[in-house]
């Protein structure tokens, strides 16, 4: 187990690198027709290490289905073709294939006929990536914890189950969307993040996305955060990057 306090990584049974490693080749099939959120959901399952197929009607989806055999499905309700419901009635969803339904319809009625049909669980739109990915992960991720994942350095300390960050004991004010870029850089540390990357994993899906909202975000971040912020360097072209704490060391003259 790596050292927390000398690498910033969560503090769990692996790191980080080990939890991203143990979702490569698990496959998630998204059936989603509206091209915006489609995107949105495919770039953030990406980004977060899953292998994704995507169908833009239910007939496809099925189809899909048969063939690549995914080890968990995003379900839209409304779709061109062939409808959720259908779908659904046709997978014949199991443990081994979960179907987690991600729509607008978020009547009872609908929400119990979707359990009734076998699905997994139900996400009513708009919702955040980073709780799509939360549920996700929580069905696939085969070296989830329940031990709490905390990262800390100086006087901050990152809670990721918690969704947590104080300073100084302090709670650092983090909206939702700047504690979802802050976490997705720490449990990354020494890797450049692209901008894109992490606008697909902190932003409500659908919305707009731009470079310099990410920018500005994380200008609010490392203010936040104080003189911690060192942590988060730019890497110019690109993103940024959770530096290691080897900077620290170097900076400080030792060995």
């Amino acid at each position: 187990m790596t050292d927390p306090n000398s690498d910033g990584q969560a503090v769990a049974a692996g790191g980080a690198g080990d939890r991203a490693s143990g979702r490569r080749g698990r496959k998630v099939l998204v059936v989603e027709d509206e091209p915006a959120i489609a995107g949105a959901i495919v770039r953030g399952l990406k980004a977060a290490g899953y292998a994704v197929e995507l169908a833009c009607d239910g007939t496809a989806g099925l189809k899909l289905a048969e063939r690549t055999r995914p080890d968990l499905v995003v379900l839209d309700l409304n779709l061109p073709e062939l409808d959720g419901f259908d779908v659904l009635a046709r997978l014949k969803p199991t443990a081994a294939t979960p179907v987690l339904v991600v729509t607008a319809r978020t009547g009872l009625k609908d929400r119990l006929r979707c359990f009734d049909l076998g699905a997994v669980d139900y996400l009513p739109k708009p919702f955040w990536m980073e709780e799509l990915l939360a549920r996700v992960k929580a069905r696939l991720d085969p070296l989830a914890e329940s031990a709490p994942r905390v990262v800390e350095w100086d006087d901050v300390r990152v809670d990721l189950d918690a969704l947590e960050v104080t300073v100084g004991g302090h709670p650092a004010g983090l909206t939702r969307q700047e504690f979802a870029i802050l976490a997705h850089l720490v449990e990354r540390p020494g890797q450049a993040v692209p901008r894109h990357q992490m606008a697909a994993m902190s932003d409500l899906a659908g919305e707009e996305r731009h470079d310099r909202t990410i920018d500005s975000h994380v200008v609010r971040i490392r203010k936040k955060l104080g003189h911690a912020a060192w942590r988060i360097a730019t890497v110019w072209g690109i993103g940024y990057r959770f530096e290691r704490r080897e900077r620290e060391r170097e900076e400080a003259g030792s060995p």
